[in-house]
């Protein structure tokens, strides 16, 4: 009888135990947990500003185990304005974590939403219960320190193109002055200007050389942050503001510029404007304050600042005015206008009258 019990009661242990892992956790035996998985982390992170580079990696990672065959470019999704973006998507079962990668870089200053879809689907073919989705912004453009070389243009405070480079009075040059494919340079005794020796190339090597680094640097500044229209849009009067480093832009919109009263950039950096049709600065009468000038702060120079012009720049009378002007029609100083920087034409015409241009040093 004894004996008996105690076969009943080995028995009843055995089928307890076959009872309690049938009944156990499915999800467990694969590494995952009850219910349906869930995205717990995202990179970047949700209604976050990224730093700049702008990144072309986004991450999202989930609560158990996946099967990598759900986890694609159809379940994983990065969209702006309604259209996805370009990219792979890859999976990594070490840390269950989906990675999309875009296929080129992000545009700045743009709000993008990254998707998870109920497509994606555990190692037990249990999906997430709703879209999971979440949203970033990109950073301001991203602006190279080293600014836009000049090449061969660097040394020159004044470069034209044709028909002329003409000066009026007492103009004072503190680098070279150069046209090419012309060659006629009027205004400027030669070999001088009015407080000694200066370099001058009519239609030379020198000059040939500076204007095709010149149409280089123009490129490179129209291009800066991935394309012509990329950078903060500008207002059409930039006058009374305070911009940090950066890349700038006009709109096809409001393609000119005008700069009224003070402009003050703040801040040790490259700054690019990018102006899709004119830049005028504002004109006031001589002995009297500015009626418009750049002003430098918190260590900005001149050099590290770039204006790059589609078509005629015109510094009114007596405005003072900060960096390097490539431009693609006639560049004007009006009387008394100075220019701590260059005045780089690619196609037209200089005009000067009785203006200091003051050369930054080339690096």
């Amino acid at each position: 009888m004894r004996r008996y019990s105690n076969i009943k009661i080995w028995f009843t242990a055995f089928l307890l135990l076959i009872f309690a892992t049938g009944c156990g956790d499915p999800d467990r035996q694969t590494g995952g947990s009850l219910g349906p998985p869930t995205v717990i982390a995202v990179t970047p992170p949700n209604g976050s500003t990224v730093a700049c580079p702008n990144p072309a990696i986004i991450t999202a990672t989930f609560s158990k185990a996946m099967n990598p065959a759900t986890i694609n470019t159809s379940t994983f999704t990065v969209s702006t304005g309604g259209a996805n973006v370009a990219g792979s998507v890859s999976y990594v079962a070490a840390t269950d974590t989906a990675t999309f990668t875009a296929s080129s870089p992000l545009a700045a200053s743009t709000t993008y939403t990254g998707t998870i879809t109920t497509g994606a689907a555990d190692t037990s073919g249990q999906t997430l219960a709703s879209n999971f989705t979440w949203t970033f912004t990109t950073s301001a453009p991203c602006v190279s320190p080293g600014g836009i070389p000049l090449g061969a243009a660097c040394g020159f405070g004044i470069l034209a193109a044709t028909p002329v480079l003409s000066s009026v009075g007492p103009t004072v040059v503190t680098g070279d002055i150069g046209i090419w494919p012309a060659a006629s340079i009027t205004g400027f005794p030669p070999g001088t200007n009015t407080t000694g020796a200066i370099g001058q190339h009519r239609a030379d090597a020198v000059a040939m050389q500076a204007q095709t680094d010149l149409t280089t640097a123009f490129n490179q500044a129209m291009n800066a942050g991935g394309g012509p229209s990329v950078g903060t849009v500008l207002t059409a009067d930039i006058g009374g503001q305070t911009l940090p480093p950066g890349i700038y832009t006009t709109t096809s919109a409001q393609p000119s510029l005008a700069i009224t009263g003070n402009l003050t950039l703040s801040g040790n950096g490259v700054y690019i404007f990018k102006v899709q049709s004119a830049l005028t600065t504002a004109a006031g009468g001589l002995g009297q304050p500015p009626a418009s000038q750049v002003i430098l702060t918190g260590g900005a120079v001149a050099h590290d600042v770039f204006w790059e012009i589609q078509s005629a720049a015109t510094l009114g009378t007596n405005s003072i005015f900060q960096g390097t002007i490539m431009a693609n029609a006639t560049i004007t100083l009006g009387t008394g206008a100075v220019l701590n920087g260059r005045a780089l034409d690619r196609s037209a015409a200089v005009a000067l009258d009785s203006n200091p241009v003051n050369v930054p040093p080339c690096p």
